[in-house]
């Protein structure tokens, strides 16, 4: 599945991801967040390697769910990473 990642920056030099089907809108409960655009068009899918953070099947639950996935609390990382 092509997705577009979004990241944002938090407290004490934290960052958290989100992922939405690529080229959809971001949904309103996230919109009014400070989301950046990190990668568009990216290969991600289910029973994969963990990636931004994200670990594939939670993902794709969450995608299922509610149309986006976001990073878990205890799962943000240091702002300076790289993913």
């Amino acid at each position: 599945m092509k997705v577009d990642v979004y990241k944002r920056s938090e407290g004490h030099n934290l960052c958290s991801y989100l992922i939405v089907p690529n080229q959809k809108t971001l949904p309103e409960e996230v919109a009014n967040t400070d989301w950046l655009v990190h990668e568009l068009n990216v290969d991600f899918e289910p029973g994969g390697k963990s990636r931004f953070t994200l670990k594939p099947d939670d993902a794709f639950d969450q995608l299922g769910e509610k149309g986006y996935a976001i990073s878990h609390l205890d799962d943000r990382t240091s702002d300076s990473d790289v993913h």
